[in-house]
C-alpha cells in the first residue's frame, strides 16, 4: 500500500481532531481549552479537504486541461468542499476571538484561567 497525500491528509485530520478533542476534555486551563477547539478545527477542515480531493482531476477552471462543459463533470473537482473550507477558517477565527475575549474577561473577574475556579452555575 503507497502512501498518498490524500490518505496522509485524512490521517493527519483525524489525529489533530484526535488531540483537539482529548486537549479540550481533559484540560481544565481556559487557554489550553480553547487551544484545543482551535486543533481540532484545523483538523476538521483538513479532513474535509482531504475527503474531497479526487487524484487525476484539475481545478474546475474551463481552460485547456477541460475543453467543454461535458468534460467539467469527468476531469474537474468539486469546488464546493474548499468553499465550505474557506468559510470555516473566517467563522473558526471569529469563534476563537470571541472565546480569547470571554477568557481575558473571565480572567480579570476572577484572576484564574481554570474553570473549576467558576462554580457560580453549579448546582
Amino acid at each position: 500500500m503507497t502512501l498518498t497525500i490524500d490518505k496522509v491528509a485524512l490521517v493527519l485530520g483525524m489525529i489533530l481532531m484526535l488531540i483537539g478533542l482529548w486537549g479540550g476534555f481533559t484540560r481544565t486551563n481556559l487557554l489550553k481549552i480553547i487551544l484545543s477547539f482551535s486543533i481540532f478545527d484545523t483538523g476538521l477542515n483538513i479532513l474535509i479537504v482531504a475527503l474531497g480531493y479526487l487524484p487525476g482531476r484539475t481545478a474546475p477552471i474551463i481552460d485547456g486541461n477541460v475543453v467543454t462543459a461535458e468534460n467539467l463533470a469527468v476531469k474537474a473537482i468539486d469546488p464546493v468542499p474548499q468553499a465550505l473550507v474557506l468559510t470555516a477558517i473566517v467563522i473558526g477565527f471569529g469563534v476563537t476571538a470571541l472565546m480569547l475575549a470571554y477568557a481575558l474577561k473571565m480572567n480579570q473577574h476572577r484572576k484564574s484561567l481554570d474553570i473549576n475556579h467558576y462554580t457560580d452555575l453549579k448546582w
